[in-house]
């Protein structure tokens, strides 16, 4: 991932617990860098172990530190550091959800080293829609709902997400029911 991904997460400890936090999950986690370039790649391990870290030091399952990670990852980063990028997804969360599977296209121009996830969506109806999510990357499913979660706050919407297909219980990909 990006360290623009770990940059957020260091911003989420920091604003919410303090900079000693951070510094303590840092020791903690056994990463030895000082500070992570939002442009550049780092291994994926990295980001999980500093979430297993913050959840272990947080006493919180590590699931809650990626749904509150998503949230703050759309209503902090993706909002005030990609702001036209978030506007031009839609005017609303219905139309950002549909224009999803194009948002990476965009995405992809600022990181081009970026392995970003796909993401189609079906039964598509007034209320609701079914997002499907496919990534090589596994266990980020809650991170995805958090997500998804921010958005409905970004348009002030109030949303009903549930997790019908899960890698984790055999399937291949995760579907989502989100209704609004």
């Amino acid at each position: 991932m990006y360290g623009i991904v770990n940059k957020a997460i260091q911003e989420m400890i920091v604003e919410n617990y303090g900079i000693e936090k951070w510094n303590l999950i840092l020791e903690k986690s056994g990463i030895d860098i000082d500070f992570f370039i939002s442009n550049e790649p780092y291994d994926d391990g990295v980001t999980y172990v500093l979430a297993k870290t913050i959840a272990n030091e947080m006493k919180i399952p590590v699931q809650d530190v990626l749904l509150s990670f998503g949230e703050w990852w759309v209503l902090r980063t993706a909002k005030e550091k990609y702001s036209g990028l978030m506007q031009a997804g839609g005017a609303s969360l219905k139309e950002f959800i549909l224009n999803l599977p194009n948002f990476h296209n965009r995405v992809m121009l600022i990181y081009p080293r970026l392995t970003p996830p796909e993401f189609k969506i079906t039964n598509i109806e007034e209320n609701g829609v079914w997002l499907h999510y496919y990534s090589k990357r596994e266990g980020l499913q809650e991170f995805v709902k958090g997500i998804l979660q921010g958005l409905a706050k970004m348009y002030e919407t109030t949303v009903d997400i549930q997790l019908l297909k899960n890698r984790t219980l055999g399937d291949d990909h995760e579907i989502f029911k989100i209704g609004w």
